[in-house]
């Protein structure tokens, strides 16, 4: 006998999109302000999805929404769709409008004088630039979110294209009444002891190459404080918690000083981009990214160090 399949659901992603208001919030007030539109609206939206999916998604209490087993099941599975349809749009209208091009950064690296002089040349192309998170390069050119990323190594290169521009010592840094702080520089036997901040599902080859790990002996640094996201590393070296290793020339608040740390392999900076993209906007950008960032960090670390 042969089984017959039910019809796949035509999923309207507006519909998803406001499951995934309500599972976020858990009240159906915040999740409508969140999707501007009144509960009433929102209840009609949710009971449709539901409708559509032949499944009931939520359970409502007076006190709380909670998913059933079903939503439970849906709502990775909603993520990751609406991830992909953001995904396609983003590659779509890059592929429509090849004079755009959006360039990512990570804090502390400076890429205007690229993307001026990006500018200058295409004066009718639209050029934006994002910040990211340090984390984030791989993820952001995947996703197309941006185009082209200057960043710090290390992060996953597989199906990029990397450029490198230019290196930048890497320096201790310490709360500004540290044992240290009055060296102008340090090795690694000086620190050798000390705690090093360590960052909650940080990219373990990031986290290997700003903990200096492994060490000579073989043995990883001293635990230090664990941090959420990698910026948050020096409250915790204020604090007199922990000391952190970070690029030069780094930008700091008053009550913290950096050190010249010798004998290490230096940060080096690159310019990412998706293999084989097309964008006629990329070779530009790169020339001029080597040709100027370069120049503009060698000014700037002299400027704010004296090395």
């Amino acid at each position: 006998m042969t089984s017959v399949s039910a019809p796949a659901a035509d999923l309207d992603l507006r519909l998803v999109r406001c499951f995934l208001a309500v599972a976020e919030h858990r009240n159906f007030g915040r999740a409508a302000d969140s999707v501007f539109l009144t509960q009433s609206s929102l209840s009609r939206q949710i009971a449709r999805l539901e409708r559509d999916l032949g499944v009931r998604l939520l359970d409502r209490t007076p006190q709380r929404v909670q998913l059933t087993e079903a939503g439970a099941v849906f709502l990775p599975l909603a993520e990751e769709l609406l991830r992909g349809a953001d995904r396609a749009v983003a590659r779509v209208r890059a592929a429509g409008t090849p004079g755009r091009l959006t360039v990512g950064f990570t804090t502390g690296l400076i890429i205007t004088p690229a993307v001026r002089a990006l500018r200058q040349r295409f004066p009718e192309a639209e050029v934006r630039t994002q910040h990211l998170d340090s984390c984030e390069p791989r993820v952001a050119l995947l996703e197309h979110r941006v185009d082209a990323v200057v960043s710090r190594m290390p992060f996953p290169a597989d199906q990029l294209q990397v450029t490198a521009l230019y290196d930048e010592p890497r320096v201790v840094v310490v709360a500004a009444d540290h044992r240290l702080a009055g060296k102008e520089s340090v090795t690694l036997a000086d620190i050798a002891d000390e705690p090093l901040v360590r960052v909650r599902q940080a990219d373990p080859d990031w986290c290997a190459f700003w903990r200096l790990e492994p060490r000579p002996d073989g043995q990883p640094a001293p635990a230090g404080p664990i941090v959420e996201n990698i910026e948050d590393r020096f409250e915790a070296v204020a604090a007199g918690e922990a000391i952190t290793v970070a690029a030069a020339p780094t930008t700091l608040r008053p009550d913290l000083i950096t050190i010249l740390l010798e004998g290490v392999e230096p940060s080096h900076v690159v310019l990412a981009t998706r293999t084989e993209d097309r964008n006629p906007l990329l070779p530009a950008f790169r020339d001029y990214a080597r040709a100027r960032l370069q120049a503009t960090a060698q000014v700037r670390a002299t400027a704010q160090s004296g090395w």
